[in-house]
């Protein structure tokens, strides 16, 4: 009798005793679903989702893809939809969405989402760093060149005292150059163009590394070219705007083991006018379309240009001239020697340029011999070339020293000319 009585107890107890947890069971909190992006820039990202808990908060947690739960940033918002800004450009994010319906009622985490920034646009304006003109991703003294822009080379270069440089134009999107003869295109509004000066530290070996100087800059704004000159630090972290120029010495190793140096000079913004100047505008030098055609690796360069649509109003290459390479053999001689006047001395010596008011002389490749006037004063270019005086021997500015291959190659020209 005791036992079965004890037992009745029991039971009724543990039915009442139910009946009160019931009251007391917590609602689920359900966790969120369909998140989604929109509005992504290189720096920030909108996110949303849709809840099945009225009147919930959010917990969202973020970082660079595959953190771990609890090692990101996290943010608590009372909406369904959240903007993430100060984001890293090119960057793909992790995102979690936990739901807390009440202070003691919380939802598992979501699944992760994920999405990924743009690329930043190129900067088209002169800003105080040359990391925030946006040219090159990752480590800047890797110099690699943003998705945004795109490298170009020329046939005959500049000699600028045995300098490396790297040549990148960037286009405004969905625009490109226009064909417009041999010369120069038509270049959009907001084109960027930089040149990038460096030297290896052993010719014999690349993997020594090298010591960037300066990043030159030409933008066009509001229909007309400006020129600004970024100067690198020493740790090659950054360049810094630097309008005034400035001289630092420089020390390399050749293909020969020979060790060069030479006090490489840094142009002003008044020398970038003086090379650049033409009737009183400044105008890009290097690329025009006859110095772009040939082949580099077995690729037309206008050719990839064109199959890119960076370049349009041209169906092919074979309509355009080409600027023959100054150190190639197999073009005659005076080939090769007006290629070299033309790229290191024709923007000043043409009509228009700033020698233009001191001299006859018409250095463009395109000018026909008879009114070049160089054979007329052969023996003053001869003279002009022979020697390096800074503020007398040619090119006026720009080197620091005799470009003995490029000298070489004019005389034996000129010598024909006798």
């Amino acid at each position: 009798m005791f036992k079965k009585s004890y037992l009745l107890i029991v039971f009724v107890s543990l039915f009442f005793s139910c009946g009160n947890d019931i009251d007391d069971i917590i609602p689920v909190c359900n966790s969120v679903t369909n998140i989604s992006s929109s509005a992504i820039a290189d720096n920030s990202a909108t996110l949303n989702w849709e809840a099945i808990n009225s009147s919930a908060s959010y917990n969202l947690e973020y970082g660079i893809s595959g953190f771990t739960l609890g090692s990101g940033t996290t943010i608590s918002v009372s909406e369904t939809s959240v903007i993430l800004s100060d984001l890293q450009a090119n960057t793909t994010y992790d995102v979690y969405v936990q739901t807390l319906c009440s202070s003691i009622n919380s939802s598992l985490h979501s699944d992760v989402y994920s999405f990924t920034t743009l690329i930043p646009n190129v900067a088209t304006e002169f800003k105080t760093n040359l990391s925030e003109l946006n040219l090159f991703s990752g480590n800047l003294n890797e110099l690699n060149i943003t998705t945004k822009a795109f490298e170009y080379n020329l046939s005959t270069t500049l000699f600028s005292d045995y300098a490396h440089k790297q040549r990148i134009i960037a286009l405004p999107e969905g625009t490109s150059m226009e064909f417009d003869g041999d010369g120069l295109p038509l270049f959009p509004e907001n084109t960027v163009i930089a040149k990038t000066f460096y030297y290896n530290h052993d010719e014999r070996d690349l993997s020594l590394g090298r010591t960037i100087i300066e990043t030159r800059i030409l933008m066009k704004l509001n229909g007309e070219w400006e020129t600004g000159d970024y100067k690198w630090n020493d740790e090659q972290t950054e360049a810094v705007l630097d309008l005034g120029g400035s001289s630092l010495p420089v020390t390399w190793i050749d293909v020969e083991g020979n060790t060069n140096s030479t006090t490489y000079k840094i142009p002003s913004d008044t020398d970038c006018f003086t090379c650049h100047g033409n009737n009183g505008n400044i105008i890009p030098i290097g690329p025009k379309l006859r110095s772009m055609n040939f082949e580099i690796n077995g690729v037309n360069q206008l050719e990839q240009f064109i199959s890119n649509s960076q370049l349009t109003g041209v169906a092919n290459s074979a309509s355009i001239t080409s600027l023959p390479n100054w150190e190639d053999g197999d073009f005659r001689l005076e080939a090769r020697a007006r290629a070299y006047i033309d790229i290191n001395c024709a923007h000043c010596h043409i009509p228009g340029g700033s020698c233009a008011d001191e001299t006859t002389l018409n250095l463009a490749f395109e000018t026909p011999l008879n009114e070049s006037q160089i054979v007329e004063q052969s023996h003053l270019v001869s003279y002009r070339i022979s020697f390096y005086l800074d503020g007398l021997s040619m090119p006026f500015i720009g080197t620091s020293m005799m470009h003995t291959e490029g000298v070489e190659l004019i005389q034996s020209y000129l010598d024909t000319l006798d």
